[in-house]
């Protein structure tokens, strides 16, 4: 569990510092954020409260691993963002990237524009709609999601959101292999071109971030997605796509990723 100290108050885990560099103190103001609005706009749950660190933000941070650095401003779209989780985490890890929060309900986009403010982050835009709603309006080469939804009903609602050669980046828990395998074959029906798991900060923490990677090529037939007619990713989150407890050995701290397919 996360350290706390005589007040009950949380205690930064000193390899916060490693993921978030210069930008620790924001990471550190998101995190009494949570635990204040956050729960009382039941975004996050009383329970989580101890557990924010190792449990949302370093899990969150650590994707920032799986997206390389290039041209300042590369966009990248968080889907069914809620608590910002891990959309503001990223935008606050990487200021080199600029993070579209989607997300289709008014109370939690609010809730995002005033922690977005109260953080001075300059690197976010929030939408208030369906991310199939966005398909002709908003592209990017990485598209973000946590505990939204199956793998295959959450690439039918992102992968139109994808420039040609992007990827879908799912934070998943342990039974990611076994979803990839379940799955791997309808994904490929959608227009994937690869799939795999990876896992980042193996010796850093004890969870590592493991993410369900799954890249398009070229093109994909956006035909195909309107005739199914997805409902919205807000409203299908599954608290058991979540990273599950249980620790994970690691080599060293610069190991901050490892691949599997």
């Amino acid at each position: 569990m996360t350290p706390t100290g005589e007040s009950g108050e949380l205690r930064t885990p000193p390899v916060a510092a490693a993921v978030f560099g210069k930008r620790i103190a924001m990471a550190e103001a998101f995190v009494a954020i949570l635990a204040d609005t956050g729960i009382s706009h039941g975004l996050i749950g009383p329970r989580e409260a101890p557990r924010l660190w190792e449990r949302h933000i370093l899990n969150c941070g650590l994707l920032h691993y799986a997206i390389p650095e290039g041209e300042s401003g590369q966009p990248v779209i968080d889907v069914g963002s809620g608590a910002g989780l891990p959309g503001l985490v990223l935008a606050i890890a990487r200021p080199d990237l600029h993070i579209h929060l989607v997300e289709p309900l008014s109370r939690r986009t609010g809730w995002l524009s005033g922690v977005s403010a109260q953080l001075d982050l300059d690197n976010v835009t929030i939408h208030t709609a369906r991310a199939e709603s966005l398909w002709d309006q908003l592209s990017a080469p990485w598209v973000t999601a946590r505990a939204v939804s199956g793998i295959v009903q959450l690439a039918q609602w992102t992968l139109p959101l994808l420039e040609p050669g992007g990827s879908l980046l799912a934070l998943k828990g342990s039974r990611a292999h076994e979803e990839l395998t379940e799955s791997r074959a309808r994904l490929l029906r959608l227009g994937a071109v690869d799939a795999a798991v990876e896992t980042f900060g193996e010796g850093m923490v004890a969870d590592p971030t493991i993410v369900l990677r799954v890249t398009i090529g070229d093109s994909i037939d956006r035909r195909r997605f309107r005739r199914q007619a997805p409902s919205s990713a807000g409203s299908a989150r599954r608290r058991a796509d979540r990273p599950k407890s249980g620790r994970t050995s690691g080599s060293s701290s610069r190991d901050r990723g490892r691949r599997t397919r």
